[in-house]
């Protein structure tokens, strides 16, 4: 194998792969509204109708544009700002490990996976999605848009994502005090 195909190869995988499970949950949570709402209203979100929607179109929606290697640098963004939410507002204080719910009085996961997620969608949003992708064969004024959108204006678009997280968290999310 050359290995430009290798390196193709296993862009296609990582990219894929993230968008499946990213689709997978954005469908899990499309299909679970009153539960999934329940969930955001427990959690300390105003209008967690509007969190549920918002929610499961970003990542129905970043999932497939991954799975296609279309706008790639925008869909890892929406990755990264959803993980980067998740892990603030539910996995952050149950420490790393995953497994941190099997301890006496820890009812969530650690934020292990959420940061996993945000790391290969951070490389993906840097690298590209290799030529394997409709953002390589997608041309604007004869330059791809996989080269528009990776490198740092990848990495610029998760910046802005971290930014809009920030932004619904700070607009959306009140934890409740405790004393």
């Amino acid at each position: 194998m050359e290995p430009s195909d290798q390196l193709n190869l296993g862009l296609a995988v990582l990219r894929i792969a993230l968008g499946l499970i990213f689709l997978a949950h954005g469908i899990k949570h499309a299909r679970g509204r009153e539960k999934t709402t329940a969930w955001f209203r427990s959690l300390g979100f105003l209008a967690p109708g509007q969190q549920w929607l918002a929610m499961s179109v970003t990542e129905v929606g970043a999932g497939a544009l991954l799975v296609l290697g279309l706008a790639t640098g925008p869909a890892a963004a929406a990755v990264v700002a959803t993980m980067f939410v998740a892990y603030w507002v539910n996995h952050r204080q149950a420490g790393f490990w995953i497994t941190a719910f099997m301890r006496e009085g820890i009812e969530v996961e650690g934020w292990e996976y959420v940061f996993v997620l945000a790391s290969l969608a951070t490389g993906l949003a840097i690298t590209g999605p290799g030529e394997w992708s409709i953002d390589s064969a997608v041309e604007i004024d004869g330059v791809a848009l996989a080269q528009l959108l990776d490198g740092w204006v990848g990495l610029a678009l998760v910046a802005g994502g971290l930014g809009l997280a920030a932004l619904q968290m700070a607009t959306f999310w009140r934890p409740a005090r405790t004393t």
